[in-house]
């Protein structure tokens, strides 16, 4: 290393943050778990679920369960004895940092490989010295300060979700394997209040909706195949380390002349600047599947919501209604996580998923749709999403592959 060429000689406090930042793992976990929760609970403390609203939920449970085990044909639990429970918007994010994590680390490694000796990352290499070395030092602390921006980040998005999810599948992501379903009451309860709905019927939706995707994605093959594809599409990302600073260069260059401060929210909003994640073109390739997947998965459950909600819910159309304008109008945090994990869903999708159940029953009856789970070779590929005639056509061929 040439004299001069490290900023930070002579400054220990700095040399001793970057070997701590340089040590700490793909991501900051701590920072993010502590901004979760403060933006989950609005920075003060959050009572326990009232034992009411458990009994409450217990009773409706039973009833959603059976309808949907007889409305799927699928079991809902391996013990035999699913619970659906009603947590705190705190429970709600540790279990989702959780679930998440495998995800999250994934892209972190992606973005920005470990190195052999983290405590010497930011050693600039041989020949990054016949460069600026300035540049070539803000570089490496900029990778080294990953790991707490992909914490703060991470933090950031489930704080903003555990204020408005009803459960662990509003985004169809696996979750670990167990007979017990969570429901954020607080969340449920203020939009039935914010939409006028009637409390039971709403809390027997909700109920419905979740141990229906539970009972979806606990298909051992259903879930096998969506995890690997989740998980190569988060570690498919390329990193730009130049993103961010591109684009708050355009800032000073805006055309339309439009609010420089307005500009600047939106572009924190990007998780590819951010981040500096680039979608790769093996991205690109896993979209389609991964989006063929989860809009059949999403068409399927609103088939089964229909078929067993109308008679159940007195107010099934007022309540399915709410929800599907809520669908429509997602938060920012929805998008943003949404588009990190290439579950970025329109209502185009949710319609193309429902159009495909809707041809195969037309076609095929209700014993057609049956075997759409019955195994990882017969699930749709994007093509037959749009064709459903297709799909039923290569499942009736002997010795069908996918």
């Amino acid at each position: 290393m040439t004299s001069g060429s490290n900023p930070f000689e002579g400054m220990p406090f700095f040399g001793d943050l970057l070997k701590m930042l340089g040590t700490q793992g793909p991501v900051q976990w701590d920072g993010a778990r502590q901004l979760a929760l403060s933006i989950a609970t609005d920075g003060g403390s959050e009572p326990n679920v009232d034992p009411m609203e458990r009994i409450r939920f217990e009773q409706l449970a039973r009833v959603a369960e059976m309808h949907v085990t007889r409305a799927t044909d699928l079991p809902v639990s391996s013990s035999g004895a699913l619970t659906v429970t009603p947590v705190t918007r705190t429970q709600w994010v540790l279990a989702t940092l959780d679930a998440y994590r495998p995800l999250v680390e994934r892209m972190a490694t992606a973005l920005h490989p470990p190195t052999p000796n983290p405590g010497e990352a930011v050693h600039p290499a041989a020949d990054e010295l016949d460069g600026d070395p300035t540049e070539a030092w803000l570089g490496q602390i900029m990778g080294l300060l990953s790991p707490m921006l992909l914490g703060m980040t991470t933090g950031s998005l489930v704080g903003h979700l555990a204020t408005r999810s009803f459960g662990l599948y509003d985004l169809p992501i696996p979750r670990p394997a167990s007979d017990d379903v969570s429901v954020v009451a607080a969340n449920v309860d203020a939009f039935g209040k914010d939409w006028s709905l009637d409390g039971d019927d709403l809390r027997l939706w909700v109920c419905l909706d979740q141990i229906a995707h539970h009972a979806v994605l606990r298909v051992p093959h259903v879930r096998a195949r969506l995890e690997g594809l989740l998980h190569e599409y988060a570690g498919a990302f390329e990193s730009d380390p130049d993103a961010l600073g591109s684009k708050l260069a355009d800032l000073d260059v805006d055309p339309t002349g439009g609010d420089p401060m307005a500009r600047f929210q939106e572009l924190m909003g990007d998780p590819e600047v951010v981040l500096g994640a680039v979608r790769s073109a093996r991205q690109q390739e896993l979209l389609p599947q991964l989006e063929a997947l989860v809009t059949v998965v999403e068409g399927y459950v609103d088939h089964v919501m229909d078929g067993v909600g109308h008679s159940l819910v007195g107010t099934y159309g007022q309540v399915t209604e709410a929800m599907h304008r809520r669908r429509v109008e997602a938060s920012a945090s929805d998008r943003f996580v949404e588009r990190l994990l290439g579950l970025d869903l329109t209502q185009d999708h949710f319609d193309r998923g429902r159009a495909f159940v809707d041809g195969v029953v037309e076609r095929a009856g209700t014993d057609g749709l049956a075997r759409l789970w019955a195994s990882a070779e017969v699930l749709p590929t994007p093509n037959e999403v749009a064709a459903p005639g297709l799909w039923l056509a290569r499942i009736d061929l002997p010795g069908d592959t996918a």
